[in-house]
């Protein structure tokens, strides 16, 4: 018995000892609302929803874009994806993986940024089939993102594009409304970041291919490129809700003397809902007496108007006109996504107007004031209780300005606020976002052994910490996102900005949303931030690691010009593969080549030769600007194509960056005596197998790597987001070891002081730690039992009973004979 006492960790000992597991719960089923769907097809009647609403998923800032979630108890749409929505619905419970069909109003990184990861996240919740609808470059840029994705196998997505008839399903008849600026002659556009007008167009060397244009018939307003990107054109969408019937008055029939609660009542049910009078007795009821009025179908239209260039084709398009003060097509609300400059055009406030005072209007632009990822607020303001440099309050923006007023009914977009069109009209606030840090502190420092911790932390600090000149010093690290796969409330994914000096920076990889965590960790001065970039390192081609670059391209660019810097080009060290997704998407979606000018990784391996001269110009560019002896690459363990790096600067220190990857020894290597090791741990310890499978580190595996090439510090970070708040410590931690959160801010001076957070931070997490060993046990004892079983069965061939059957019939004994017999 001693030896099996030895194998469990504390406390499985005692739960082995409390009799037979638990049966495991069957795995929620996903898509029983697919199931469902099918049984009601063949009985399906338009109008069956009784709720239908529309919810504000991103409210139009400059960090998370415009996007639309729409509910009813039979389907659930998304109107545009940009990066960050993900997070922000798996924040606020709507669910992913019910959505079947996302429209999209135009071709642009702020609309589709988000719809890679949004693909693969529908695909592994085992959703069949998601439609979009929206700009006919969407078929390739579902091409595209196949490059690094793979083949997107287990759902069917399917592409609808603007000049497909209507879409009709159970709640709603959708119509696509496609609109060409007033700009698309003079030829093809530069792309444009948001809330810049489509202005002094700059032709792309390969552009000429796609100046050609394929007219629609006359009428309608629209012409589209034969091939290739169509920045003039958006689309609008137009949704009707089907006729709801009447509700049945069972209550006024009784009085009525009709059979309720008989077969016969089921008639005279389907007569009055369908607008008939029946006789009783000899007496005509008309169905006014029966039954309350029917839901008319009800209409609301969303028309994004990027700049002023659209405004006169949306005044003069036919298809809003049938439904501006018309009352056989009454319009609830109108989502305008469109920049002030817009809203104050008295062609489009007219326009407005025209839809009558009983149509409510909602605005998405940047000067909608909105906090979107509160849980990121809260624990930020949690952890600057504990040490207010290394972590940082987050920046909030109050607006500076006076709003503009409009004649009509205007509501101003804030995240998760709704409007009701069903049952009934009306504005719904219950869930809006109300960010108090004084609550934040209050819980925090309300919670068992935190304030005694934090006073002994700050305690131990006093005689250690560095002199202020010293703990201000470059290089500064900071960490955006420190999770792995997706975007999640706590943790966004991989990327760190090295501020090399005050005035250069360079980012370690840069995943979705990268650019939406600059903007709420430096607030106004993001723009000084994105003109110091000088470098972005790629270390490999999956998703959480490179699709925030797009949008950190096109946001320099509009912060150079906002401070009145001259643009140029962005030097990005990549795989080589990374160079035809980006191509993909500049042919067919956006011009984006004109930001960036390509290092590829594997040109500074050790000992690589570099053969092109423009090559070469670019890697001394690179080591000129950010004042480095050495950018050294290596090849990881990981997938293929995965790099790690090590930085070296002129000053002496060194910084290693893993990438993700298994202990590898080429980094130990590239990374031999580093200031600072900057290693993935995506796994706890116990779970080497699963990092095998995945390629990933356990934490003592990156703390050994890192004490193999004698780092003088580790930062650990690339969390699961099982471990969403804090991982789960191992035996190796220890004076050289540090966990990273989002937005955490370290320097060379900080070394000491990282280590000494821990117990305030275990204080913080307490529950979610004891939740997490809770787990660990649980799984040891079930890897403990099974191993048993298996030795059981191996000895006693004749007698093998199945494994559930067995374990439930073992008395609280069990294990210490079942371990004599083994032994």
């Amino acid at each position: 018995m001693w030896a099996l006492r030895w194998l469990l960790p504390s406390g499985a000992g005692r739960a082995m000892s409390q009799g037979p597991a638990r049966r495991q719960r069957p795995p929620k089923d996903l898509l029983r609302h697919l199931r469902a769907r099918e049984k009601r097809s063949s009985s399906w009647e338009p109008g069956a929803p009784h709720t239908v609403y529309l919810q504000v998923a991103a409210a139009g800032g400059r960090e998370a874009g415009s996007a639309l979630y729409v509910f009813s108890e039979y389907n659930r749409y998304l109107f545009n994806c940009g990066e960050g929505v993900q997070r922000l619905m798996q924040e606020h419970k709507l669910k992913v993986s019910r959505l079947d069909n996302i429209f999209l109003t135009r071709m642009h990184w702020a609309n589709v940024g988000g719809l890679c990861g949004m693909i693969l996240t529908l695909k592994e919740t085992g959703l069949p089939k998601c439609v979009l609808s929206g700009p006919p470059q969407l078929e390739k840029y579902l091409e595209a993102i196949k490059i690094f994705s793979g083949p997107l196998k287990g759902i069917d997505l399917a592409v609808r594009p603007h000049s497909a008839p209507e879409y009709k399903d159970e709640t709603m008849t959708v119509y696509q409304v496609p609109i060409h600026s007033e700009q698309r002659c003079a030829g093809d556009l530069r792309s444009q970041s948001p809330e810049r007008p489509l202005s002094s167009p700059e032709r792309s060397p390969d552009s000429a291919a796609t100046q050609q244009k394929q007219h629609l018939p006359h009428g309608n307003g629209v012409s589209q490129k034969a091939c290739g990107r169509d920045p003039s054109l958006v689309v609008a969408f137009i949704c009707k809700l089907h006729m709801k019937k009447g509700n049945f008055l069972v209550l006024k029939a009784k009085e009525l003397g009709l059979p309720v609660g008989t077969a016969a009542i089921a008639p005279i049910i389907t007569a009055v809902k369908d607008g008939k009078s029946i006789t009783h007795e000899g007496r005509e009821i008309l169905a006014e007496e029966l039954c309350t009025p029917p839901d008319p179908g009800l209409a609301f239209i969303v028309v994004e108007c990027p700049d002023e260039g659209f405004i006169q084709p949306i005044c003069e398009n036919d298809a809003f006109k049938r439904y501006q003060e018309n009352p056989d097509s009454p319009t609830a609300l109108v989502v305008h996504m469109a920049p002030e400059s817009v809203l104050m055009d008295s062609r489009y406030q007219q326009w407005m107007e025209r839809f009558g005072p009983d149509t409510q209007h909602l605005i998405l632009n940047e000067k909608c004031e909105s906090i979107h990822n509160l849980r990121s607020h809260k624990i930020q303001t949690q952890l600057n209780l504990i040490h207010p440099d290394i972590f940082p309050q987050l920046a909030t923006f109050p607006s500076k300005e006076e709003r503009l007023t409009l004649s009509v009914p205007v509501v101003r977009g804030e995240c998760l606020l709704k409007y009701q069109l069903r049952p009934r009209r009306e504005w719904q606030r219950d869930a809006l976002l109300t960010c108090n840090p004084e609550e934040f502190r209050a819980e925090a420092l309300e919670l068992p052994n935190f304030q005694e911790s934090v006073q002994e932390c700050r305690k131990s600090m006093q005689d250690s910490t560095a002199p202020a000149e010293k703990r201000n010093q470059y290089p500064e690290i900071v960490f955006l996102g420190t999770g792995s796969a997706i975007p999640m409330k706590i943790r966004n994914v991989s990327s760190t900005l090295v501020n090399i000096s005050p005035d250069k920076s360079l980012l370690l990889d840069c995943g979705e949303g990268t650019f939406g965590q600059l903007f709420h960790h430096f607030g106004e001065q993001v723009n000084q931030v994105l003109a110091n970039l000088a470098a972005v390192f790629v270390s490999h081609l999956h998703a959480d690691h490179h699709t925030g670059l797009l949008n950190i391209l096109l946001q320099r660019e509009r912060a150079l010009a906002a401070l009145g810097k001259p643009f140029h080009p962005l030097l990005v060290v990549a795989p080589t593969q990374l160079r035809p997704w980006l191509h993909q998407y500049h042919n067919h979606c956006q011009q984006i080549m004109h930001h960036i000018s390509m290092i590829p990784a594997k040109y500074l391996l050790q000992r690589a030769e570099v053969s092109d001269p423009s090559t070469e110009s670019l890697i001394q560019s690179l080591l000129k600007t950010c004042d480095l002896e050495k950018f050294q690459t290596c090849l990881v363990r990981h997938c293929k194509h995965a790099f790690g790096c090590a930085l070296v600067h002129t000053s002496g220190w060194k910084v290693v960056y893993s990438g993700d990857t298994m202990p590898c020894e080429a980094l130990v290597q590239i990374g031999k005596d580093a200031t600072l090791l900057i290693h993935e741990a995506t796994l706890e310890d116990g779970l080497e197998e699963e990092a095998m499978e995945k390629t990933h580190s356990t934490t003592s595996q990156a703390i050994g790597v890192g004490m193999r090439m004698n780092a003088q510090f580790i930062m650990l970070n690339h969390f699961s987001q099982r471990y969403a708040k804090i991982p789960i410590f191992s035996p190796d931690f220890n004076e050289k070891v540090g966990i990273a959160f989002d937005h955490m801010k370290v320097c060379f001076g900080d070394f000491q002081t990282v280590p000494k957070l821990i117990p305030p931070l275990k204080a913080l997490f307490a529950d979610d730690i004891g939740e997490m060993e809770e787990r660990k046990e649980k799984r040891e004892l079930r890897l403990i039992r099974a191993a048993l079983l298996s030795q059981e069965q191996a000895h006693s061939p004749k007698d093998r009973e199945p494994q559930q059957k067995r374990v439930q019939a073992e008395s609280p004994q069990s294990p210490q004979s079942k371990k004599v017999r083994a032994q």
